[in-house]
């Protein structure tokens, strides 16, 4: 059997990595069963995790790749308006939504030459996103509905104080927690991931959903309103702030009257990379409101992915 390959282009977004597939990959066009023709991002997604799971481990896993990369697949949209289809993973799944792959993708567009600065759409499988192009290259993402399901949940977890949890939804859905302590966020990463998993083992009990755990302290830069380090699915930490989990966090500020509508909030990482944040209502009785959030992505490699099917690891290591 001959080798598969792939161009993909790989970015960072305020640190994280994003690996945009922009050749190669399955045809995703219809049901390799039935033959039933697949329109709707979802559908794709849903074919692409039963029938072509190997292509997501292989891409984003060791020996290629690492447990902190987000791949982004670009492919065809039949949604009115959208110039394209994103389906974002990670390495153990699939993604509903990616803020920093969102401007990740829009990057790599760039870099190809297929768009210029100004306003697109692209489709998600949890629906459209507005996307705008800024002349000095930075990205705003007119983000999904993001809401807050639930507030003050309390977590008691062994040798530690009594937490409070909010759950809200940005795309993706979270747990998030204020840090009792301002220093909590000064510990080494491998203690608070540690940490965060314990509060996403406890929350799961209530909220089956969630699937990303966010620490919230006081930022290190003062012109920055909050620094956070954020849990993702299969246990890697964001290395940016998160793009939907700072539209869970401005619905959070929304419901509480503690962020007014089109007031910047700048969110720090872990790392110290910032993304700016506002909202506008999209309905005050139900707490939904719609998010954008700012930043820079970087191209630093356009390379191609090969898969040899004699390779032991060909589809990636499992840890």
């Amino acid at each position: 059997m001959n080798h598969l390959d792939f161009r993909v282009i790989d970015s960072h977004t305020g640190g994280e990595p994003t690996r945009t597939i922009v050749e190669g990959g399955p045809d995703l066009s219809c049901d390799p069963i039935s033959g039933r023709p697949l329109s709707t991002v979802g559908e794709k997604l849903d074919c692409l995790r039963e029938h072509f799971d190997g292509y997501r481990r292989a891409l984003v896993n060791e020996p290629r790749g690492s447990e902190v990369m987000v791949g982004a697949l670009l492919v065809p949209t039949h949604t009115h308006g959208c110039l394209q289809g994103v389906i974002f993973f990670n390495n153990v799944g699939y993604l509903g939504m990616c803020g920093h792959g969102t401007i990740g993708v829009m990057e790599t567009l760039r870099y190809l030459g297929q768009i210029v600065p100004g306003k697109i759409q692209l489709d998600t499988c949890v629906g459209t996103v507005g996307v705008e192009l800024h002349s000095d290259r930075r990205v705003s993402i007119e983000n999904v509905a993001s809401y807050r399901a639930a507030s003050q949940i309390r977590l008691d977890l062994e040798n530690l104080p009594t937490l409070m949890a909010d759950v809200a939804y940005g795309g993706n859905w979270f747990c998030l927690v204020q840090c009792p302590d301002p220093s909590w966020l000064d510990r080494p990463a491998k203690d608070l991931l540690s940490l965060s998993d314990r509060i996403l083992k406890q929350i799961r009990l209530q909220f089956p959903q969630v699937d990303h755990v966010e620490l919230f302290g006081p930022p290190i830069d003062p012109m920055n309103d909050s620094r956070s380090f954020v849990l993702c699915p299969g246990g890697a930490y964001d290395r940016s702030p998160c793009g939907t989990g700072t539209s869970a966090k401005l619905a959070c500020l929304a419901a509480d009257g503690k962020l007014e509508p089109a007031t910047t909030w700048r969110q720090e990482s872990i790392i110290g990379s910032v993304f700016e944040a506002s909202y506008e209502w999209l309905d005050r009785s139900q707490g939904h409101i719609a998010p954008t959030i700012s930043s820079k992505a970087f191209v630093n490699a356009d390379c191609r992915v090969i898969i040899d099917p004699d390779d032991p690891f060909a589809w990636g290591i499992h840890h």
